[in-house]
């Protein structure tokens, strides 16, 4: 069985990538992405929050805040390298 703070930052980060897809939006792959996106960088936020210290915004043991800049940052990132690009000409 899954910790309370594992099921609730997994609920964060799910529902970031998928209001960001509602508001950028496009098909399922990139849902998919998004999904992906927000589970890393929420992962890797929490993960620098905790090495560095920062008690912003705590829910138990998960570095909300972190986390969520981390979220914010690699929906950021996935969505640049996937947007679409129009030719001038």
């Amino acid at each position: 069985m899954p910790s309370p703070s594992l099921a609730l930052g997994a609920i964060f980060a799910t529902l970031y990538g998928a209001l960001f897809h509602l508001i950028s939006g496009g098909d399922a792959r990139r849902l998919a992405l998004f999904f992906l996106a927000s589970w890393i960088g929420f992962a890797l936020g929490h993960i620098t929050g905790d090495l560095l210290n920062a008690n912003i915004w705590n829910y138990g043991p998960l570095n909300v805040f972190n986390a969520t800049i981390g979220a914010i940052i690699a929906l950021a990132v996935a969505w640049i390298l996937t947007r679409q690009r129009t030719q001038i000409r």
